[in-house]
């Protein structure tokens, strides 16, 4: 069962370098929330192959980007690499870490099991956070390994709850799911402002009115379930009238081959492919 946690951890005393390996969407993503939250740009070490102009700015304000030498008093090593690259990936960094240092990997499928044999000792914390995260907006479910105790658990939600909210887990088994629900859930919200956008046309509206609608309402219905105390089946509800349109399409999409099946075979087969991404 998930379980939130406050952040006690203040990033700008955190206890050494924070070191970010990989600067993509994500990891980028996560730098901002750092820095924003106070974090010192002197004590954060980006080593990202192809750096954007984005990243290679930030060497300015004083974020050291693939220094030459030797990387001492690494507090924490947020892993933001594509999965595939991990097995090659992970291996050089091992000299970086010691047993205080805490390491953060936020790739899709790999265990902690993975994490423990290419950096052997490792204080380690698999994350699954998603693509909201670029406006703060984010949701990140989390699970340490036996070697994370309460000091390394607090900078590992400090630096996770820089871009939204931060839940925790006890059984890695559940990652999966998460991932099939929150790491990949923002491309089915996108789907759904992309289908209701052709539907609007074929029913007779401009092109560009449909889209214009559709993604206005599911933006704005997103912030009013957000905003929201009530339960979405509640919003739901009030939108609602018996027997009027929105009851009609509702009787579609609750059907028996409706959105409802359909969405939970969608979340087993991301499921099922965060699995086979494990090895």
């Amino acid at each position: 069962m998930a379980r939130s946690k406050s952040n006690t951890t203040s990033l700008a005393s955190i206890p050494g370098t924070l070191v970010l390996v990989g600067a993509g969407k994500m990891g980028g993503a996560m730098l901002e929330g750092w820095l924003a939250r106070t974090l010192p740009p002197n004590k954060v070490v980006v080593l990202e192959p192809q750096p954007s102009k984005a990243i290679k700015a930030l060497a300015k304000r004083g974020v050291r980007i693939n220094p030459k030498g030797r990387i001492d008093n690494v507090a924490a090593l947020v892993i933001a690499v594509k999965p595939q690259t991990a097995p090659e990936a992970l291996p050089p960094l091992a000299p970086l870490i010691n047993s205080k240092t805490v390491v953060v990997s936020i790739m899709a499928g790999r265990t902690l099991g993975f994490l423990e044999k290419a950096l052997p000792n490792a204080v380690a914390v698999r994350a699954m956070p998603n693509t909201p995260a670029a406006i703060g907006r984010g949701i990140t479910v989390a699970v340490g390994n036996r070697r994370v105790a309460a000091p390394a658990r607090r900078l590992a939600h400090a630096l996770l709850a820089a871009t939204g909210s931060v839940e925790w887990v006890e059984d890695e088994a559940l990652m999966d799911a998460v991932t099939a629900v929150s790491g990949s859930g923002p491309a089915y919200v996108f789907l759904l402002a992309e289908v209701m956008a052709r539907a609007g046309a074929a029913s007779g509206l401009p092109a560009a009115l449909a889209e214009k609608l559709a993604r206005e309402t599911v933006a704005g219905s997103g912030e009013l379930l957000h905003r929201s105390p009530l339960p979405a089946a509640t919003l739901r509800q009030n939108v609602t009238s018996p027997g009027g349109t929105t009851a009609a399409a509702l009787e579609v999409l609750m059907g028996k081959d409706g959105l409802d099946p359909l969405m939970t075979r969608a979340v087993a087969a991301a499921a099922k492919r965060g699995k086979e991404l494990a090895g």
